[in-house]
């Protein structure tokens, strides 16, 4: 049974309402000796609670979608299909106009069970990254307009946090349902926003790095995604016209992949990141230290050969986020632009959620049509 369907879920309501009903009726029959007494009715108290705590799990997980899968769950989906060293540039070896120049991935796409709306699927098999995955697209209410039918949309990649799926953006942050009243009234523009797949290595974080012999995430989300996307809808390789956003670890991404890439993003949203991804419990880059150190965002932004061309709305709590986002206007340099924002609420899907309107709202004035 799927992991977020309802036969799982209505089996383990079934076995949660005998696990309270059962007490009542045998606690008082068991028959024999004391210790077989004490075993039986320690076991209905155990039962009890781990349907408890089986039913609390899988409801906030079918409504936050942190784990879309048994294999996500158990850390055993295989996502990564090679992970050569592609290079500083993750291309591979390639310029960017040879991968532009290379033969369309055209993808076909489903409804996403759950979520409803214009919200559709595909598994992309990435061929520079070697991961193969899935990702989630929404289309702005003006796309299938007879009056922008000739017209090309600006794109926002939306990552995770760790756990979580593409699907979290949608079904817990509730991004296109929030957003899509703003792009008709047009206070926000109508952006085409997607999700890929964020945990490919089990459930560690790949802090959307390559790490040749691991995984090429970045290669993954800035390379592979965005020509899908290109290839598949209206919609240009231009960087001017992408933005990234991310949560918690999908924050440090999204911030991360700007800083690197301006010729891919020229903005950036990250909601209660940080700069170290030493944070991140599991973080696979921050398993060495040196890498550790390359990879902290104050470093790759000093590092860079110019100071990027990228805008970075960093927002959170003191202590979770807008300390990071400080530090890192602290350091920014023309023309890469860095604004802080301190914000009240805790770090949780809805207060997340309840800052999409701002952040895209800045998105708009930013990334541009193309």
């Amino acid at each position: 049974m799927s992991l977020t369907g309802t036969p799982l879920f209505a089996t383990v309501v079934a076995l949660t309402v005998l696990a309270v009903v059962l007490p009542l009726f045998v606690w008082s029959k068991v028959r024999g000796p004391a210790v077989v007494r004490v075993g039986s009715r320690g076991l209905m108290v155990v039962f009890a609670q781990v349907t408890a705590v089986t039913l609390v799990f899988i409801a906030v997980n079918r409504d936050m979608n942190f784990y879309a899968s048994w294999g996500d769950l158990m850390g055993t989906g295989k996502y990564v299909t090679a992970a050569p060293d592609l290079g500083p540039d993750g291309l591979g070896g390639k310029k960017a106009a040879e991968v532009k120049a290379e033969p369309k991935v055209l993808q076909e796409f489903e409804p996403v069970d759950g979520v409803g709306g214009r919200v559709k699927k595909t598994e992309l098999n990435g061929k520079i990254s070697g991961v193969k995955g899935d990702v989630m697209v929404w289309l702005p209410p003006q796309y299938e307009d007879p009056a922008f039918k000739d017209k090309k949309f600006p794109v926002v990649e939306l990552i995770p946090g760790i756990p979580g799926t593409g699907k979290s953006w949608f079904q817990g942050l509730k991004a296109h349902e929030v957003l899509e009243p703003l792009m008709k009234s047009g206070k926000v523009q109508p952006f085409i926003l997607v999700s890929p797949r964020a945990m490919l290595v089990g459930q560690a974080d790949t802090g959307c790095a390559n790490i040749p012999g691991k995984v090429n995430a970045d290669s993954w989300f800035s390379v592979d995604v965005r020509k899908m996307v290109v290839d598949n809808f209206r919609a240009s390789e231009e960087a001017r016209t992408w933005g990234v956003a991310g949560y918690s670890a999908g924050a440090y991404c999204a911030a991360k992949l700007a800083i690197l890439h301006p010729d891919r993003y020229s903005a950036a949203v990250s909601l209660s990141g940080y700069n170290d991804p030493g944070q991140e419990s599991t973080s696979l880059v921050a398993q060495d230290p040196e890498m550790r150190r390359v990879h902290n965002l104050k470093n790759l932004l000093t590092a860079a050969p110019a100071p990027p061309a990228v805008s970075l709305w960093m927002s959170g709590a003191e202590q979770d986020g807008y300390l990071s986002g400080t530090d890192l206007k602290g350091i920014a340099k023309n023309p890469t632009v860095v604004h802080a924002e301190k914000v009240t609420g805790g770090h949780n899907l809805d207060s997340w959620s309840k800052q999409l309107p701002q952040t895209f709202g800045w998105l708009t004035s930013v990334v541009k049509a193309p």
